[in-house]
C-alpha cells in the first residue's frame, strides 16, 4: 500500500469516528419502511407467485427465505447459479413468462445494472397480473461496481418516468434513504462545500399494476446488442 492510500485511510478512519454519534440504525430509515409494506401485501394474498429479477446468490444472501409464505416463487438472473430458476435477459421477460404470471415482482440492485430500465418496466407490465406489486431497491449514489455493467443511478422522483397511467402503474411511493457523506479530493471552488450536504445512497419503490401498459404509445424494441458489446461480469468486481 502507497502512503496516500495509507495516509486516506488514516483520514477516513477518524471521519467515521467523527460522525459515529450522528449515525441512524438502518432498522429506522425510510428506505426500508417501503419493502415492510411490500411485505405486508404479499402476506395478504394467499397462494401467490413471485418473480425475483437478479436472484443469483452473489452476497450471501438468499432473498426467496424473506418470503417463505410465498407459493410459488421464481428466480431469474441473467447468469445461472445459486437461487436461479431461469436464466435470460430482464429486458424480454415476456419471452420467458407468459402474460399475466405473478402477483409480485422483487429486485435488489439490478436496477443499475439494466440498460434500459424503461423497458423493463413495460416487461413486467406484461408478465404481472393486475393489482399486483413491484418492489425495487437501488442506489441514488454509490461507487461504481460489476463494470462494465454499471449504468444508472436513480433519484426519487425518476421513477415516475417508470412507473406511471402509460406503463401502466402506480406509483404507490419511492423513499430515499441510508444518508451519506461526500467529501470532494479536488480543490475546484464548487466542490468544496459537498462536506455540508446528506446525500442518500440507496432508493426503495413500490408500484402497483393498474393496467396494460400504452402499447401504441410505448415501445423500445432495440436489442442491448445493438448497443453495447459486452455480458454482466460473473464475478463482482475487485473494490
Amino acid at each position: 500500500m502507497n502512503l496516500k492510500r495509507s495516509y486516506e485511510k488514516r483520514i477516513f478512519k477518524i471521519v467515521n469516528a467523527l460522525l459515529k454519534p450522528v449515525v441512524k440504525r438502518s432498522t429506522d430509515d425510510p428506505f426500508q419502511v417501503v419493502f415492510d409494506d411490500f411485505l405486508a401485501a404479499t402476506k395478504q394474498q394467499s397462494g401467490a407467485s413471485m418473480l425475483e429479477i437478479g436472484s443469483r446468490n452473489v452476497t450471501g444472501e438468499a432473498y426467496r427465505e424473506l418470503f417463505p409464505h410465498i407459493e410459488s416463487y421464481t428466480g431469474f438472473d441473467v447468469l445461472a447459479g445459486e437461487g436461479v430458476d431461469v436464466v435470460g435477459d430482464a429486458h424480454k421477460l415476456s419471452d420467458y413468462f407468459e402474460n399475466e404470471s405473478f402477483d409480485f415482482v422483487y429486485s435488489v440492485s439490478v436496477l443499475e445494472h439494466i440498460l434500459f430500465p424503461w423497458k423493463v418496466a413495460i416487461e413486467m407490465n406484461k408478465v404481472m397480473k393486475t393489482g399486483g406489486y413491484v418492489f425495487l431497491s437501488t442506489h441514488t449514489a454509490w461507487p461504481e461496481h460489476e463494470m462494465p455493467w454499471d449504468f444508472w443511478r436513480f433519484p426519487a422522483n425518476g421513477f415516475h418516468a417508470l412507473f406511471n397511467q402509460y406503463t401502466g402503474f402506480e406509483l404507490v411511493m419511492a423513499k430515499e434513504g441510508l444518508p451519506g457523506k461526500m467529501f470532494t479530493l479536488v480543490d475546484a471552488p464548487n466542490t468544496s462545500e459537498m462536506w455540508r450536504f446528506t446525500l442518500s445512497q440507496a432508493v426503495s419503490v413500490l408500484a402497483r399494476k393498474t393496467g396494460d401498459y400504452r402499447d401504441d404509445l410505448i415501445k423500445w424494441d432495440v436489442d442491448i446488442s445493438g448497443v453495447v458489446d459486452t455480458m454482466y461480469p460473473e464475478k463482482n468486481a475487485p473494490e
